[in-house]
């Protein structure tokens, strides 16, 4: 049965640079990677190409000795042209010289007739070796599910609410029949609920209005009411034991192209947010994209710090890197590394804060848009009981005695406060209003390594 969950708890960062809602043909993007840090829990990457091999799009690049029926493929199809290492010989990129035109590898097809019969067993072996597994992620822990395992329920977040984030009824404009396909695929691989989860608060996109075989909530409020993991503590909560799995909108799309055109199609309409593009705009790639085509020429000045994603949970990246694996967005904003000299108390409504502080005024003119910058205007400090965490947190948890009982390395504290529930999104608003300047999201994902691997 549906459910409509009113969330009051929060806070929208609001931002200069929201992408117009209209497609820029940027100069073509002539490399792409497949990054295996993107993938949390990976843990021994073997790679299955050399430089200068040959592939196409949907080719295996690389599996994860641990979970070796999983296979990481490429977007593009093209040349190898480095695979990247570090130390130790980390892995760090296998880059692809793309083609002009794309080349793909075959897959079986079916048609919707055929999904409706269609096995788990069969199901599971296309996901798997079509590439597109590595979109199913788990809860707790929020790493790539393990296709031997039964999820209680599968969940879709249809809305994102991150700061600029891209309209997903923009972006997924016109492919209803491969979201359906990818939902009746979906279906076959729990005994649960398909939950698809959409925004209360806007009219809704065409994309998920006649979807079928789901189960559709509308969620309401301010950030995080998009993170999946808040829906998933609102409609089924992962306790100790339970697993969940989860898959963004894009992601369905994809499985849908798998079965429907018998497909890889990496192809993905990204934002380019913030207050340093000159041009805000969506425009179409691929996944793992260089993003250099899109950030030369387009920066109002050339000291900006770029972040594939959002500025919330983002990645830093150069001018000339990688696209990440799971983001929808490139967000350009000034680069933070300067002192001011007591800046926080100097009166003025042009700095962005949740709190109602001496000297910022923010609170007084609550829709304008900011231009923010990197810096954090402060060192870590002593925690500061608040209440202001509990403030932005809309579910059940004390995210300050969790953060305690993570440094303090108590692992019943850590479970009995909820830690199987989140994954470092959910709390990253907590960072930003954290007046102590703690590193939230990497001490949470600190906790959850000591549960997963304890």
């Amino acid at each position: 049965m549906s459910k409509l969950v009113k969330l009051k708890k929060g806070f929208d960062i609001k931002l200069v640079g929201k992408a117009e809602k209209k497609i820029v043909d940027f100069l073509p993007v002539q490399t792409f990677a497949i990054k295996p840090t993107d993938f949390i829990g990976m843990q021994r990457p073997k790679v299955v190409v050399n430089e200068g091999d040959i592939v196409k799009a949907g080719a295996p690049l690389l599996f994860d000795k641990a979970m070796d029926q999983v296979l990481y493929v490429s977007p593009v199809s093209g040349e190898i042209v480095e695979i990247k290492r570090g130390e130790k010989r980390k892995l760090l990129e296998i880059k692809i010289l793309a083609d002009k035109e794309i080349s793909f590898e075959s897959f079986q097809k079916y048609s919707e007739q055929e999904l409706k019969s269609l096995s788990k067993q069969d199901a599971l072996a296309q996901l798997t070796k079509g590439g597109v597994w590595p979109q199913f992620i788990q809860r707790p822990f929020g790493i790539v599910a393990n296709p031997s395992d039964s999820p209680k329920a599968i969940f879709v977040s249809g809305f994102d609410t991150h700061p600029l984030a891209p309209d997903l009824s923009f972006t997924l404009k016109g492919m209803e029949r491969f979201f359906q396909a990818g939902i009746d695929v979906l279906k076959k691989l729990t005994t649960g609920i398909v939950h698809l989860n959409v925004n209360a608060d806007s009219e809704g996109s065409s994309v998920f209005s006649k979807i079928q075989g789901a189960q559709i909530n509308s969620f309401s409020g301010p950030h995080p009411a998009g993170n999946v993991g808040v829906q998933i503590h609102h409609l089924n909560p992962v306790s100790k034991g339970e697993i969940a799995w989860t898959i963004s909108p894009f992601g369905v799309v994809q499985v849908g192209k798998l079965f429907l055109e018998g497909i890889y199609d990496a192809s993905k309409i990204i934002a380019i947010t913030g207050s340093e593009a000159k041009i805000t705009a969506y425009t179409k790639t691929y996944l793992g994209a260089c993003v250099d085509k899109f950030v030369a020429g387009n920066l109002v000045k050339e000291h900006t710090r770029v972040i594939s994603g959002n500025v919330l949970t983002g990645e830093k990246i150069n001018k000339d890197g990688y696209l990440g694996y799971y983001h929808n967005q490139i967000t350009l904003i000034p680069e933070g590394d300067y002192y001011e000299f007591l800046g926080w108390m100097k009166p003025t409504a042009s700095k962005l804060s949740y709190h109602r502080a001496l000297g910022l005024l923010s609170f007084l003119t609550p829709n304008k848009e900011f231009v923010l910058d990197s810096n954090v205007r402060g060192e870590e400090r002593a925690f500061v009981q608040t209440g202001v965490f509990e403030s932005v947190t809309p579910m059940d948890i004390l995210p300050v005695y969790l953060l305690k009982a993570i440094l303090a390395e108590d692992y019943d504290e850590m479970e009995e406060l909820g830690i199987y529930e989140l994954v470092e999104e959910d709390l990253a608003l907590c960072e930003f209003v954290d007046v102590s300047k703690h590193p939230v999201q990497e001490i949470l994902r600190k906790g959850i390594d000591l549960i997963q691997y304890s």
